[in-house]
């Protein structure tokens, strides 16, 4: 028997927490709580360990992007996947939030469906990435000045091949399309992918795609067309 899908849901809105709450245990998933802050929510979490943590950004007390960090700082063995919840597209406590530890965001305005199917993903260990939004987001806020970059670390331990995956995943390319471009099978890509993310010392694709930007592998406008 599958184990239960377990959320924690943050956000200061009530109506926005019961909503997202109603749409979640309709399709099976379960709400063990909800949070008002980010004091809360870290409380939360250290309390229910849960799989998943919706997390809106602004919110009293603490924001969700401290609360984020105070997560994901915890042991990693146990530590859920955090997904950003944002009123707007592009904002620049999304990126950090991003650059943390975050698997990936979604707007407020999300549809139902989309919704429970995004919490499912990020649950089975995939970044949640609209590439179009989240490419327009990394361009914006990122920054190749080594002292005020929010990921350090050195390329110089990926090999060729893995150098030129990581610089087509930063285009927003999937599995499938980076096996498609490099004549490779979708084994032999998710493998090269899992040994950036283990050199690199990263949780995803989230933040290989922000440090792809910040070394300045990727640069802002040549990142090339969407793929599709």
């Amino acid at each position: 028997m599958t184990t239960p899908l377990r959320v924690v849901i943050a956000d200061d809105q009530a109506l926005v927490r019961t909503g997202f709450r109603m749409i979640l245990t309709a399709d099976g998933i379960d709400v063990v709580a909800e949070a008002a802050n980010g004091a809360e929510a870290v409380e939360a979490v250290r309390r229910t360990v849960p799989d998943v943590v919706l997390m809106d950004v602004r919110m009293p007390e603490m924001d969700g992007l401290e609360a984020t960090r105070r997560i994901l700082e915890a042991d990693s063995a146990t530590a859920p996947r955090v997904v950003i919840l944002t009123t707007f597209d592009l904002d620049r406590y999304v990126y950090a939030a991003l650059s943390a530890g975050a698997s990936g965001f979604l707007l407020k305005d999300v549809s139902p469906e989309q919704l429970v199917a995004s919490v499912r993903l990020v649950r089975a260990g995939d970044a949640l990435l609209a590439p179009a939004i989240t490419r327009r987001l990394i361009e914006r806020y990122a920054t190749r000045d080594a002292r005020t970059a929010t990921l350090h670390r050195d390329l110089s331990t990926l090999t060729p091949r893995e150098v030129e995956v990581l610089t087509l995943l930063a285009r927003g390319l999937s599995n499938a399309e980076l096996a498609g471009s490099l004549y490779l099978s979708d084994a032999t890509v998710k493998t090269h992918v899992a040994r950036i993310l283990s050199k690199l010392r990263l949780r995803d694709r989230a933040q290989a795609i922000v440090v792809a930007y910040e070394t300045g592998l990727v640069t802002p406008g040549t990142s090339g067309p969407e793929p599709g």
